[in-house]
């Protein structure tokens, strides 16, 4: 099952600047499976510069060799982000592109990068605060509560974004014309239809035993009041971001 280039958010590859010291990279397509169907995926990784002129990376997309000289004009690659712990494959590659950059294990991904056999060295673990590394240009926390997938969110005080990766996925009508109707369908049962996409099925289904803690990790994301939402998977939020957020966790925090 493949997608036509017009799912894609072109240009891929390319710097995107969405805020001040902050820029996203649409990449190419990957195949995940939902509800163990195979559906194809844009990717989006998010590149911070940091006060110190480091670059911090989040979910690493395809490196290539003009996506490589564009981020070297813009400084060093220190930090190599897995949000959580499918969001991880690439950091390999861009390891070995960049040796003296940390790479950062999410909760679980250890294990699943060992389950996969892949080639990827982690070298500290995010908490549920930042490191001294980022501080007061980043700030994090662990969303807890799920019985699958911890992701750790991030926010970016100086354009008031909030950095997501599957706990929102946010995927346009007007674009799912362009891919197979049983992708379209998956998509749509799974909740994940903008404008107001959620975290998929079976994600959420995942915090079932445990809503009271994620509504609690929900009211510490409410508490940074960002204006935008950066997602890995479809249309991100360029304004209203906390508006944006109370509709989208809707199916968390209803009762």
């Amino acid at each position: 099952m493949t997608s036509t280039p017009s799912f894609l958010y072109e240009p891929i590859d390319v710097l995107k600047q969405v805020g001040d010291d902050l820029w996203i990279v649409d990449g190419p397509e990957v195949v995940m499976f939902l509800y163990g169907l195979k559906v194809p995926f844009p990717t989006r990784m998010t590149i911070a510069r940091l006060s110190n002129g480091d670059l911090w990376c989040h979910s690493p997309t395809v490196l290539t060799a003009d996506l490589k000289a564009q981020i070297d004009g813009l400084g060093p690659v220190r930090h190599l982000v897995s949000p959580n712990k499918i969001h991880y494959v690439n950091i390999g590659a861009w390891a070995s592109a960049y040796p003296e950059a940390t790479t950062w294990a999410s909760p679980g991904v250890r294990t699943m990068a060992q389950k996969k056999k892949a080639k990827i060295r982690f070298d500290a673990d995010l908490q549920d605060q930042a490191p001294l590394d980022w501080r007061g240009d980043l700030e994090q926390m662990i969303f807890h509560g799920n019985a699958y997938l911890d992701e750790v969110v991030f926010y970016h005080p100086k354009s008031r974004t909030l950095i997501l990766t599957d706990l929102i996925e946010n995927f346009e009508p007007a674009r799912l014309n362009q891919v197979s109707r049983s992708t379209r369908w998956l998509l749509q049962i799974g909740g994940c239809i903008g404008p107001d996409g959620q975290a998929p099925l079976d994600l959420r289904l995942a915090f079932c035993p445990k809503k009271r803690e994620a509504r609690r990790s929900f009211q510490r994301l409410l508490a940074w009041q960002p204006e935008r939402l950066l997602f890995a998977h479809g249309r991100w939020c360029e304004r209203d971001g906390t508006q944006q957020l109370l509709r989208s966790f809707r199916w968390l925090t209803r009762h």
